[in-house]
């Protein structure tokens, strides 16, 4: 939003003395000395933490405001408000007044200078640190981030993502998509939108929203996200620049409470494939894709026109089949997919873990047989026959005719009963490696001996009774104040593999974690890549 109180709150000089020493991102709050979230003060460049970890900087505001309220605005109080805020790892501008992000500048273009002026310290604080780790390294010196894996020492280089007010579902989708190599390296390969020259060459970017609402781009900010997480920060990233383009495209979820992972995963997918369709910095992103010999022809899946890196990646095809039960006419259709939503069959709903002893565990190759299974549709569903000119009684089933190359299954947890909306907490056991979906395909016997398995490559998990915010999310309350501490709450966190490793991603905490604890895991949200046939394997 224009904002107008730049002129009256931004007094610092855009290369003040007065900043702490050291990386911006890093700086601590003057109150509490925490290092998470650092905001400075535009008006007296004290740095204090966001509202997500104890809101210091919000106090800081408040405090400044008191005398205004207990006497006469004077034209000299006025001017002196500590109103506008900058973060310190985003570079993003803050109204507490207009209780909103800032677009706009002062005539003089001092929040740009200031802008500048950090990420300068930010680039030099990043280099002096480079080249003390190196010298670190040189002299065998390990620091915490090291640990031993299966003898040999390595870095945990995975970096989390900071929670901006119940986005736990928005993180665990973006953790878990930047580890499905071939897709998220699409991405982090691409050119940047802005190739920035002058002064600012060479350094890092990031999204200007005075760039206007016709100029934002989901790709972009979301080809900067993925490009963040595997870095080797040891800071969060915050991925505030990404969630505001989806505020944007996404009317959906605007706001701080608590979506769905699922819903946020289907429609990032949708809208990436839409905007890679259209082109993108005068280049056609479908043009770059058919030019990657990764992705051949007959491997993508069109969906609402020309194929892209999402359909080729995710894209699959079902058949459905329908009877009518009355003249035994069949009707066939072909329906693309990018995940499959599979039921919990319902003998299995009362069970809650995997050692619970009544009954037999529920398995994924259960749910997979139960949406591929013939059933009868009921009279809700009753099937226009063409040959008998009315609504008939039928039966429907799926076959898979094409397999993507990386299947994303969907556990539906969640069913409405009335007017409730409740989970279906039934552990469900899946491979980690050998999910075989041969015998789910329409012509099994054209594909490969390998060509139908897949390994587990990452799991969403949701936490707690309900897709809504709780105690469960790591995130303080929202702008607005609201905290939805209710019943049928959650939180959603991922664990994912990386070069053999698996990691546990919570929000900003991301952990070293093992197979045994992976598979114990409710999943709701699993994806499986192709099996890769080891080197020196006969397979043509």
């Amino acid at each position: 939003m224009e904002c107008p109180h730049l002129s009256s709150s931004v007094c610092i000089a855009p290369d003040s003395a007065k900043f702490p020493n050291g990386s911006p991102s890093s700086w601590c709050c003057s109150v509490c000395r925490s290092n998470k979230s650092p905001w400075v003060c535009l008006t007296c460049s004290s740095v204090h933490c966001g509202r997500y970890v104890n809101g210091h900087a919000k106090k800081h505001y408040e405090d400044a405001q008191v005398p205004l309220t207990n006497h006469k605005k004077s034209e000299k109080q006025d001017k002196v408000q500590h109103t506008v805020c900058m973060d310190c790892s985003s570079y993003s501008t803050y109204c507490y007044r207009c209780d909103d992000f800032v677009v706009n500048d002062t005539k003089l273009g001092l929040v740009q200078k200031v802008r500048e002026h950090l990420q300068n310290l930010e680039n030099s604080a990043f280099t002096a640190d480079r080249h003390k780790k190196r010298k670190l390294l040189e002299n065998s010196t390990l620091n915490s981030k090291l640990l031993k894996v299966n003898g040999s020492t390595t870095a945990i280089c995975a970096t989390g993502l900071r929670n901006l007010g119940n986005t736990c579902f928005m993180n665990a989708i973006l953790q878990s998509l930047s580890n499905i190599e071939q897709f998220c390296c699409y991405f982090k390969e691409l050119p940047a939108v802005e190739l920035r020259n002058g002064k600012t060459a060479g350094r890092r970017t990031y999204h200007t929203r005075s760039q206007g609402d016709n100029n934002v781009s989901l790709v972009e900010e979301f080809r900067k996200t993925l490009c963040a997480l595997w870095q080797g920060s040891q800071t969060a990233f915050s991925p505030e620049s990404l969630f505001y383009v989806v505020w944007k495209i996404m009317p959906n979820f605007r706001g701080y409470q608590q979506q769905d992972a699922h819903e946020f995963m289907r429609y990032l997918l949708d809208h990436l494939h839409l905007e890679l369709q259209g082109g993108f910095n005068g280049v056609s992103r479908s043009a770059i894709l058919q030019e990657n010999s990764t992705l051949s022809a007959s491997n993508k899946c069109c969906i609402n026109g020309a194929s892209t890196v999402v359909t080729a990646i995710f894209g699959g095809i079902l058949q459905n089949e329908v009877n009518c039960l009355i003249c035994g006419t069949e009707s066939r259709k072909f329906d693309p997919f990018l995940d499959l939503s599979l039921d919990i069959p319902s003998q299995f709903r009362s069970k809650r873990s995997k050692n619970q002893e009544n009954g037999p565990v529920c398995s994924l190759r259960d749910c997979l047989r139960s949406f591929t299974d013939l059933e009868e549709l009921d009279e809700t569903e009753l099937y226009m026959c063409h040959k008998c000119k009315k609504k008939q009684k039928s039966t429907k089933k799926f076959w898979i005719q094409k397999l993507p190359k990386v299947l994303c299954l969907h556990l539906k947890r969640f069913h409405w009963t009335a007017y409730l909306r409740n989970k279906v907490d039934t552990y469900v056991e899946f491979p980690l490696r050998g999910l075989d979906m041969k015998c789910y395909l329409l012509e099994p016997e054209n594909s490969g001996p390998e060509s139908c398995l897949y390994d587990l490559a990452a799991v969403v998990v949701h936490h707690g009774s309900g897709p809504g915010p709780s105690a469960l999310c790591s995130s303080k309350p929202s702008i607005s104040g609201q905290f939805g501490g209710r019943v049928g709450s959650g939180h959603y966190t991922a664990y994912a593999t990386h070069e053999g490793r698996w990691f546990h991603f919570n929000d900003s905490t991301v952990t070293l974690t093992d197979e045994e604890t992976v598979v114990k895991a409710k999943a709701y949200i699993l994806f499986y890549v192709e099996h890769q046939a080891k080197a020196g394997s006969d397979k043509l």
